[in-house]
């Protein structure tokens, strides 16, 4: 996996549980998809006292095809919603044929995507919850001979049930491979490296 850590999401919280900075080194162990580029982001500070992100963008032929990020939240108090201490948090946005905009199967085949692929990696999760949105984009006026353009988003969190966030990650990165057409690479092969995949 390629994770550029320019500022580590752990840096300048020196008490932060030994159980959570491993957490965060499973999270960024994952193995990715050449095609996923990934690298830490700032985490949100307010919505748990501990938290670690990851961005990523998915490039084929040097254009950028999806993109996402995943954060993993803890709370040592433990969270009701949560129904435990610690929290992921993904988002998935890739670009899809316009024509699929219309299948009223879509957002089911996209929450599918995230549960199977949460299952495949053995990312063992309960109280799973999100949201899968169509966006359609179609010019008009000066603007008519642009073509449409048509998006899937999305938006989930779940409870892991074990700290090997990796799993989770791996699992999160298929999903935006997935989403954005790409085939599934077969056990014990290893695709062909994109440009981007190896800043």
């Amino acid at each position: 996996m390629v994770v550029r850590q320019e500022t580590p999401p752990t840096q300048g919280a020196p008490l932060q549980p030994e159980e959570f900075r491993l957490a965060v080194a499973s999270m960024r162990s994952a193995k990715l998809r050449s095609e996923v580029f990934c690298e830490d982001m700032p985490a949100p500070q307010r919505i748990a006292p501990y938290a670690a992100a990851l961005s990523a963008d998915v490039t084929v032929d040097e254009e950028d095809l999806g993109t996402g990020r995943i954060i993993l939240l803890h709370d040592p108090a433990g969270n009701d919603a949560w129904d435990g201490t610690y929290r992921c948090v993904a988002y998935a946005r890739a670009e899809i044929d316009p024509t699929m905009i219309t299948d009223p199967l879509l957002a089911e085949v996209g929450w599918a995507w995230l549960t199977e692929a949460l299952e495949a990696h053995g990312a063992s999760f309960h109280a799973a919850s999100g949201t899968v949105t169509r966006v359609a984009t179609e010019s008009f006026g000066g603007m008519a001979e642009d073509e449409g353009s048509a998006q899937l988003e999305i938006r989930a969190s779940w409870t892991p049930d074990t700290l090997d966030i990796a799993s989770h990650v791996e699992a999160w990165a298929e999903l935006l491979c997935t989403a954005v057409g790409l085939e599934p690479v077969p056990e014990g092969v290893t695709a062909m490296p994109s440009r981007r995949g190896q800043r």
